[in-house]
C-alpha cells in the first residue's frame, strides 16, 4: 500500500510549516491527520469517497479538518481511553475507537495500529505492507519534541524501539519527506535521546539543580530561541530518570542522592 501524502499549512510551529495528511486506499479512503480541509486535500482524494478519518494524535496541527469530514458522512475513530480529548480537540464526537493492535481494513490492504506514546499520551503509528504512519514519533531530521507534561521520555524510547523490532520498509512522518532507511534514523533518534540522558544526569552529578541549571549544562549549543523546550525536554529526562531511581527529583529540584542510593554510577 502506498499512501499519498498531502502537506497542508499550518499556524502552529510545525517543522517546515505544514502537517502531512494521508490517503490511503482506493475507492473508499482512510484519511489520516487532516489538519485542515483544503481544496488542495479535496483534490488529492480525486472523487474517493473518504468512509474513515483518524489520527495519529490530538495536537492541534493534526485534526484541524476532522470536523468537516465528519459532516460529509466519514467514520471517526479515536484512541481508546481518550475519546473525551479527542471530542475537546475536534469539538467531534467519535464513531469508534482504535487500540494497540486493532486492524482497519481499506480496499488497499490492512492498517494495523499500534500504541506509540512519547510525544503524546494517546500517539498511535499505523502499520501496513511496506510501511507505517509515524505522526510525530519520528522526522527525517532534527529530533522529536518530548517535554514535560504531554511528553513521557520512558513511553517514548520504547515506541521508538518498538518500531525498530517491527523493522518497516519506509516511514511517512506527520511532517516532511517519507523516510527510507527507517532503521538509521531510528537508531540516530534512540542515541539522540539517549546521549541528551548522559548529560543530563552528568550535569545533576556535576552539582547542577534546577531545570534552568541543568538545561545550561546539558546544552552545548545556544537554546535562547528555544529555551522552553529545551528545559521541558530536561525535566521530561528528569522525570525518566526518577522514575528509574536514577536521580532524586522533587519538580523543583534534582540531586544525585537517589541515585548513591539504588548503587548508581558515582563517575562521568
Amino acid at each position: 500500500m502506498e499512501p499519498e501524502r498531502v502537506p497542508i499549512p499550518v499556524d502552529t510551529a510545525a517543522p517546515g510549516g505544514t502537517t502531512n495528511a494521508y490517503v490511503l486506499g482506493s475507492d473508499h479512503a482512510v484519511l489520516v491527520d487532516p489538519a485542515a480541509a483544503t481544496p488542495e486535500l479535496d483534490a488529492a482524494l480525486d472523487g474517493r469517497r473518504v468512509d474513515t478519518v483518524l489520527v495519529t494524535h490530538t495536537h492541534p496541527d493534526h485534526l484541524g479538518g476532522v470536523a468537516a469530514y465528519a459532516k460529509r458522512g466519514a467514520t471517526v475513530l479515536a484512541r481508546a481511553g481518550y475519546e473525551d480529548r479527542f471530542e475537546r480537540a475536534t469539538g467531534v464526537v467519535p464513531d469508534g475507537v482504535i487500540r494497540d493492535g486493532a486492524t482497519i481494513e481499506t480496499d488497499a490492504g490492512s492498517i494495523t495500529v499500534a500504541s506509540t506514546p512519547g510525544h503524546a499520551p494517546d500517539h498511535v503509528a499505523l502499520a501496513f505492507d511496506g510501511g507505517a504512519l509515524v505522526g510525530d514519533l519520528v522526522i527525517a531530521s532534527g529530533s522529536v519534541v518530548v517535554g514535560s507534561g504531554e511528553g513521557d521520555m520512558r513511553g517514548y524510547l520504547t515506541a521508538l524501539r518498538r518500531l525498530h523490532a517491527r523493522d518497516p520498509e519506509r516511514l511517512y512522518p506527520g511532517h516532511g519527506p517519507a523516510i527510507d532507511e527507517p532503521r538509521e534514523v531510528l537508531e540516530r533518534l534512540i542515541a539522540h535521546r539517549l546521549d541528551r540522558e548522559s548529560a543530563v544526569l552528568r550535569a545533576v552529578r556535576e552539582g547542577a539543580e534546577t531545570v534552568a541549571e541543568i538545561t545550561d549544562a546539558a546544552y552545548e549549543k545556544d537554546v535562547s530561541g528555544v529555551r522552553d523546550l529545551a528545559e521541558a525536554t530536561v525535566e521530561a529526562h528528569l522525570e525518566k530518570l526518577a522514575v528509574e531511581g536514577r536521580v532524586a527529583w522533587d519538580g523543583v529540584r534534582a540531586s544525585a542522592r537517589e541515585a548513591l542510593r539504588h548503587g548508581g554510577e558515582t563517575g562521568s
